[in-house]
């Protein structure tokens, strides 16, 4: 009998993005089920009722919660392709590590960058900024974070090169002139059809971001 795997997720976040591409990565078949973040669905309530949020992922009729939890039950789950997380302890707590880090700052900070202004919007600007090149310094010359193998801190952090365009927009920055090897490793990882089918237009995303932007009366 085949495994139901059901996905509740919404269209623009990039935490759902990511436990898209870990399925796709796997050739995991799932239906996506797109949520009305103002009118939560009864089913997202009763899967998540501690934080109410997507994604969930729904595996034979049990949920799992919090998106980097969800990717790495996909990994442990379906072993028939490689696997996302190295085999070697080293390795896999330093991959751990770098995603906890995307997922503890960029969101935040990009956030904080479409919403503020002045001196607080040039704050999280130098951040963020100093944020990627830390990042751009795990990287270093390698194809992606995990070497030659696309694995856990690709799949954390691609869903939000569709920002790359909002973060120029808002913050007036060039994202190729300041991390120049983020891009380059963005435009790898969007050559993948796990991550080209998972991850929106980023000038989609921009409207969609500017829009709520406008409602929240920031300029």
């Amino acid at each position: 009998m085949a495994d139901e795997v059901i996905l509740l997720g919404f269209w623009s976040s990039p935490f759902a993005m990511r436990v898209k591409i870990a399925l796709a990565e796997k050739g995991v078949e799932c239906e996506s089920r797109e949520e009305n973040l103002r009118d939560k669905s009864p089913l997202l309530l009763e899967m998540n009722p501690v934080k109410k949020q997507v994604p969930v992922l729904i595996h034979n009729g049990k949920p799992v919660c919090e998106s980097m939890i969800i990717v790495q039950y996909i990994d442990e789950v379906w072993k028939n392709k490689s696997a996302l997380l190295p085999s070697d302890p080293y390795k896999r707590a330093q991959a751990r590590f770098w995603a906890d880090f995307v997922d503890k700052k960029i969101y935040s900070l990009g956030n904080q960058l479409l919403v503020s202004t002045g001196e607080d919007q040039e704050a999280a600007k130098s951040e963020l900024i100093e944020c990627f090149k830390l990042l751009e310094g795990e990287l270093g010359d390698k194809p992606y974070f995990g070497g030659e193998t696309f694995g856990l801190v690709d799949v954390s952090l691609i869903p939000f090169s569709c920002w790359f365009y909002g973060y120029e927009q808002w913050g007036k920055i060039s994202m190729e002139k300041e991390c120049p090897k983020l891009v380059d490793w963005a435009h790898r990882c969007m050559k993948r059809e796990s991550v080209s089918k998972s991850v929106p237009d980023q000038h989609k995303v921009y409207d969609f971001l500017t829009e709520i932007k406008m409602k929240m009366g920031s300029k």
